[in-house]
């Protein structure tokens, strides 16, 4: 799994260049503005998609009750994905899963895990005995990204179109 980026394309570091040579804060801040609106719905699908997902366990047997722990993992996770938008050098927009921003004691193999579909982890903790559960559907992370990228490359490109007749 890896993290979404639309950068270092020969347009935005022209665009980078140009506006840096023009002065315009305001037109970068703008700009970047308008790249993170870009990104946003592909935010806002990758979050829906994590907190939908299914986590099947493989029940528990004689034992019942709720489980003794109230963390909401999918919450946690929805949580970490980011979206930073650079505007200098290496200009353009990313989208990523924040490790310092996941729950305690989850680590990033969690959420690439839950993307393929199956998480093994110990049960509470105790290493002698372990769970599996399957992830439905499976691609949390895949399918948004596959579906979303188009879209969020073509508002790009037509933001960049703007920035350019502007600087004209």
């Amino acid at each position: 799994m890896a993290s979404v980026q639309i950068l270092g394309t020969g347009q935005l570091l022209q665009l980078s260049g140009r506006l840096r040579a023009a002065g315009g804060p305001r037109l970068r801040q703008n700009t970047s503005r308008r790249i993170r609106r870009a990104a946003e719905p592909l935010h806002r699908d990758l979050q829906r998609s994590i907190r939908t997902v299914q986590l099947a366990g493989t029940g528990r047997k004689k034992r019942g009750g709720p489980s003794p722990t109230q963390r909401p993992l999918r919450a946690g996770i929805a949580g970490a994905v980011r979206i930073s938008v650079r505007s200098g050098a290496s200009p353009g927009a990313r989208i990523w899963l924040d490790g310092s921003r996941l729950p305690p004691g989850v680590t990033m193999g969690v959420p690439a895990r839950i993307n393929e579909g199956r998480l093994r982890h110990p049960v509470f903790g105790n290493r002698k005995r372990w769970s599996n559960q399957m992830a439905r559907p499976t691609g949390w992370w895949d399918r948004p990204v596959r579906n979303g990228m188009p879209r969020m490359r073509a508002e790009v490109n037509r933001i960049l179109g703007d920035v350019r007749r502007d600087l004209q």
